[in-house]
């Protein structure tokens, strides 16, 4: 089986953590392919990163498709792009936000979501309505750039670890996710310091996936998620008019 992980940002060090993350959370019998988008921004925070790392993310999962990977992950928290994805992608699309929360339902009725900037609040909160916890799930902050995370010196790490004491102590909450594809590395050492699940949407997505793929199941191409129709696209979206039609 072949997974594709796809970082949506343009830094290629947060890849490495996200591949190392996903590689952990496979069965002997998966490979991780983990690619960096080319085109957009060097991370996601808010909306208009969002939507400027679209098209490249859009690109990765159909070269990946093509060269026969079984499944996609889309390793960033605010589930870019993934209505997208799923509509182009005949094979699975999983976004680590609601692999994240799916699995955290399992096993826990209060839920904190420990996230970077507060650019991604409201996103993680509207994302919470969606997948059906919103009233399950706390939003903290630790008020840190998504690219600090990649440096020891920063302070990073303190913040974080603050914000989860905080939602354990004064929210109550019984397990914690992760909200940023570049903590994924962190999940197994704040479990273990602080006594409670701490789930990392990478690797929930990379489970999810092998189940999908290992279950024969893919999305359907029914309603939503009908494979777009094709037409012209202009400009730099050109090579979209390809995408939409072989899509079909």
């Amino acid at each position: 089986m072949r997974i594709l992980v796809v970082n949506p940002n343009t830094t290629a060090s947060m890849t490495q953590t996200i591949a190392a993350a996903a590689r952990a959370a496979a069965g002997p019998q998966t490979t991780i392919e983990a690619v960096t988008s080319c085109t957009g921004p060097a991370s996601i925070e808010g909306y208009f990163d969002e939507a400027l790392s679209v098209p490249g993310l859009l690109d990765l999962i159909r070269e990946g498709e093509r060269a026969g990977c079984d499944a996609a992950v889309i390793a960033c928290f605010d589930d870019t792009g993934l209505d997208a994805a799923r509509a182009m992608a005949a094979i699975p699309v999983l976004g680590i936000c609601e692999s994240a929360l799916s699995l955290a339902a399992c096993i826990a009725k209060r839920i904190a979501i420990v996230t970077t900037d507060e650019r991604a609040r409201i996103p993680i909160e509207e994302l919470a309505i969606r997948y059906g916890m919103g009233s399950r799930v706390r939003v903290r902050v630790a008020g840190i750039p998504v690219l600090a995370l990649e440096d020891p010196t920063s302070g990073a790490s303190g913040r974080l670890r603050d914000e989860i004491r905080y939602a354990l102590d004064h929210d109550h909450v019984e397990a914690i996710v992760l909200g940023c594809a570049g903590m994924a590395d962190l999940a197994h050492r704040l479990q273990g310091e602080f006594g409670v699940p701490v789930i990392d949407g990478v690797g929930a997505a990379v489970k999810q996936a092998e189940a999908l793929v290992a279950l024969g199941l893919a999305t359907s191409k029914r309603g939503a998620y009908a494979a777009p129709a094709p037409k012209r696209f202009s400009g730099t979206m050109a090579p979209f008019s390809t995408l939409a039609a072989e899509a079909v």
